[in-house]
């Protein structure tokens, strides 16, 4: 096995180098920890490929948008709220970031707000592509959150929905019966995240089996040590695996 030579060399020829647990008896190498700001890829002293990097970033906090948002995002603003009487109570805050508004929506009151975004002759957003969780661990009390991406094939628009619940009651009205395509996204983000849509018509898991324990996408979740039944093995968590050899 050879390495590239450091600067110090000259010529740039490879030279020879012992290999780093080469005996088929060596100890298991454990991957140093990621120092702060690092990414999730580009990890080195490791032959994990999990990507896992211990990435430690400061999150940016979420204000509100002041008008005017631009482009069309205003015209929907104010068509929601002169179609919607219950607005200024629904609608926590509005967001304009990297291009995309997002209406933050109290969790009960999501339903009703999807029922006029898709009848409302001056919004017309038909399609609902996704519901998606996301857990903001240690940033929100409402952990949490659940984002709808909504499309408006008559006007060519997108908008975002998001309704944060708390851990400890995770519950929020199901939107299937307006966006029939949210059936199975409800069901993986109840799967992964643990979030509870009421009203569903077959709220059961999707990904895993059903006699599962825990919620796998929540940021509490362990990384790994899922048993290998068939050969009484452990896969351990990414931040815990030896380096290849």
């Amino acid at each position: 096995m050879t390495a590239p030579n450091d600067k110090n060399n000259d010529g740039g020829v490879p030279v020879p180098v012992t290999p780093a647990g080469a005996s088929s008896t060596a100890p298991a190498e454990y991957p140093p920890a990621s120092p702060a700001g690092r990414g999730m890829f580009g990890n080195q002293g490791s032959g994990d490929v999990s990507g896992y990097g211990g990435l430690v970033r400061q999150r940016q906090p979420i204000e509100e948008a002041a008008r005017p948002y631009g482009g069309y995002f205003d015209e929907v603003r104010d068509a929601l709220e002169e179609a919607y009487p219950a607005f200024g109570d629904a609608i926590e805050k509005v967001v304009v970031d990297r291009g995309e508004l997002t209406l933050h929506v109290r969790p009960e009151r999501i339903a009703e707000v999807c029922q006029v975004m898709r009848d409302d002759m001056a919004l017309r957003f038909e399609l609902c592509s996704s519901v998606s969780g996301v857990d903001y661990l240690g940033a929100d009390e409402r952990r949490l959150h659940v984002v709808y991406l909504l499309t408006s094939m008559t006007y060519r628009r997108r908008v975002r929905l998001e309704a944060a619940v708390s851990a400890e009651s995770p519950h929020l009205p199901s939107v299937t019966a307006i966006y029939p395509t949210a059936d199975w996204q409800e069901r993986e983000a109840y799967d992964m995240f643990g979030i509870v849509f009421d009203g569903h018509p077959n709220l059961t898991r999707i990904l895993m089996p059903d006699d599962w324990e825990g919620h796998p996408q929540r940021k509490d979740y362990p990384l790994g040590g899922v048993p290998v039944e068939y050969k009484g093995a452990e896969i351990p968590p990414p931040d815990r695996r030896r380096s290849y050899q």
